[in-house]
């Protein structure tokens, strides 16, 4: 592979970790990407925890971000949860959840009653609309980006995964639950035996 090809695989060249935020950082940051996130803030979260700030490595982010499917709840509220104990435990937990849902609260509550009253002008029925198109090409674009770990690492066990979730879940409508209660097991038992025979392979050098 040349240098040009990993650059195209992997947009994220490896840095160094930053170091951790403080808990008025947690709740700025995540202040920040609600209100930046009209549409969905997975896109802004993954963009200022692993591009702007490098709290987390563009695998450390998916593997938090699937720790979060497994919740009760709103993925991207147990994200800022399991992101701000990471750092700074119950204090850090509280600070990004508050600063991830503070702000919107109020705005969207301002929000609904304007659109309680005005909701009917066409003018802001097509900016609606709009701001819906934008939302789905931002959220396609972050899938991309998340999946780059996997494509540059090329492992047809890997990838064979999650093509079997993409088809049982986005083709054939078998319940989330379903598939997970087969994938995870699955997953976890392929990723340890990759990492035994890894270890035995490093022990016979």
């Amino acid at each position: 592979m040349t240098a040009s090809d990993s650059t195209l695989l992997d947009p994220e060249p490896h840095r160094h970790a930053a170091p951790p935020p403080g808990l008025f950082e947690l709740f700025v940051a995540f202040a920040k990407m609600s209100l930046a996130g009209f549409g969905g803030v997975l896109v802004w979260a993954r963009r200022a925890i692993v591009e702007k700030h490098r709290w987390m490595t563009p695998d450390e982010f998916n593997e938090a971000f699937a720790l979060c499917h497994f919740l009760p709840g709103p993925n991207i509220v147990n994200l800022s949860v399991v992101f701000g104990a990471r750092f700074r435990g119950i204090p850090g937990s509280i600070a990004a959840f508050l600063g991830l849902l503070g702000p919107p609260v109020l705005i969207v509550t301002a929000l609904a009653v304007i659109y309680a009253r005005y909701g009917e002008i066409p003018a802001l029925q097509r900016t609606l609309n709009g701001v819906s198109c934008a939302a789905v090409g931002l959220f396609v674009g972050v899938i991309w980006r998340m999946m780059m770990p996997l494509i540059k690492r090329r492992n047809p066990v890997e990838l064979s995964l999650l093509v079997c979730v993409f088809v049982a879940v986005g083709l054939l409508r078998v319940p989330l639950p379903w598939v997970l209660a087969v994938a995870v097991p699955l997953s976890i038992a392929v990723t340890w035996m990759m990492r035994m025979q890894s270890k035995k392979n490093e022990s016979t050098l």
